[in-house]
C-alpha cells in the first residue's frame, strides 16, 4: 500500500500551526497555575474525577476561548471554572441531605458578601481566594454586584436541580417530579457559564466590554442554555451512572433535544451579531465558547471516572 502524494504546507498553514502552538503554550501556563490551586486545596479535589486531564481540559478550554489574552489575565477565569467543577462535585455528588447543600451555599455566599473564610467549607475558602483576585481588578467596583448576583443564581439553580433529583417522587415516579424541558433550560444557571464569564470580563476589564455588559450578559445566558444541551447530549450515560438530570431524560424523543439545540444556537448568534461592532473581542469569545464546547464533547468529557 502506498500513501498519497505529499502536500507541502503553505506559509498560511505554517502560521496556523504556529498559532496553535502559541495557544497550547498558553494552556500549559494556565494548567500549571491550576495545579498549584489544586495542591493548596486538596480537600476539594480528592475524588477520582479530578484527574490531571480535567485540569488540563479546563486550561485548554480557557486558552482556546480567549487566546488573545496573556495567561496572567486568564488565570482568574480558569480558576473560576475549576471552582465550578468543585462546587458541582460537592453538591451534586457528595451532599447527602438538603441541609448539606444549604450549608455549602450559605458558607459560599457569606464569603462572597465579605465574611472571613477560616473554618468555613473548603469550597468557600477557594471562592474567597478568587474573590480577592477579582477585588484587585479595577472593574470590580462596577462588576461586583453583577458577579454576586450570578453566584446567587448559580446556587439557586443548583439547589433546584438537587431538589428535582432527590424528592421522593423522583425515586418512585420520575415523570411526576422531573421538570419539563423548558423548566430545565430555565434552570441552566447551574452550569455557571455566565458566572465564569462575569469573572472573565471583570478581570480583563476591557472598556468596550464594560460599556455593553448588559447585552453581553443576555447573550451569555443564551449561550449557557445552548451549552447545557451540548453537555447533556454528550454525557447522557455518565449522568445515568452518577444520578444526574439530563435533558434526554425529560423527553420521549431525543430529536426534540437536538432540534432545540439548533434553535438555541441560532438564537445565540442572533444576540451576538449586534455586539461584533461594539465589543468584538467578547463577541468572538462567546462564539468560540460555543464552538469549542461543541467540538470538545464530540470526542471527550471534562470529568474522569468515579
Amino acid at each position: 500500500m502506498t500513501s498519497g502524494p505529499h502536500v507541502p504546507l503553505t506559509a498560511a498553514d505554517l502560521l496556523t500551526v504556529a498559532e496553535h502552538g502559541r495557544i497550547c503554550a498558553l494552556a500549559v501556563r494556565l494548567e500549571r497555575d491550576l495545579h498549584e490551586v489544586v495542591s493548596r486545596h486538596q480537600d476539594l479535589f480528592t475524588g477520582r474525577p479530578f484527574d490531571p486531564a480535567l485540569v488540563s481540559s479546563i486550561a485548554m478550554s480557557i486558552a482556546v476561548t480567549a487566546p488573545e489574552y496573556p495567561a496572567e489575565q486568564l488565570r482568574v477565569t480558569a480558576r473560576t471554572l475549576l471552582w465550578v467543577f468543585a462546587a458541582d462535585w460537592q453538591i451534586d455528588y457528595l451532599a447527602r441531605t438538603a441541609d448539606d447543600v444549604r450549608a455549602v451555599v450559605a458558607d459560599c455566599l457569606a464569603v462572597a458578601d465579605g465574611s472571613p473564610p477560616p473554618g468555613r467549607h473548603p469550597l468557600a475558602r477557594l471562592l474567597a481566594e478568587i474573590g480577592d483576585d477579582l477585588a484587585a481588578a479595577p472593574a470590580f467596583a462596577v462588576m461586583q454586584p453583577m458577579w454576586r448576583e450570578e453566584l446567587g443564581r448559580m446556587f439557586a439553580a443548583v439547589e433546584q436541580e438537587w431538589t428535582w433529583k432527590t424528592t421522593p417522587e423522583a425515586a418512585s415516579e420520575p415523570s411526576t417530579a422531573a421538570p419539563t424541558l423548558d423548566e430545565y433550560l430555565g434552570n441552566a444557571d447551574n452550569l455557571a457559564c455566565v458566572l465564569v464569564n462575569m469573572a472573565h470580563w471583570t478581570y480583563v476589564g476591557d472598556q468596550d466590554c464594560l460599556d455593553h455588559i448588559a447585552e453581553l450578559r443576555v447573550a451569555s445566558r443564551a449561550v449557557q442554555r445552548a451549552l447545557r444541551l451540548v453537555n447533556d447530549l454528550a454525557t447522557y450515560r455518565r449522568d445515568l451512572q452518577w444520578g444526574d438530570l439530563n435533558a434526554l431524560m425529560l423527553v420521549n424523543d431525543s430529536t426534540e433535544v437536538t432540534a432545540r439545540l439548533t434553535t438555541l444556537i441560532e438564537g445565540c448568534h442572533d444576540l451576538i451579531r449586534p455586539l461584533e461592532p461594539t465589543c468584538p473581542r467578547q463577541a468572538t469569545y462567546l462564539k468560540r465558547q460555543i464552538a469549542f464546547t461543541s467540538g470538545f464533547y464530540q470526542v471527550s468529557d471534562f470529568w474522569g471516572s468515579l
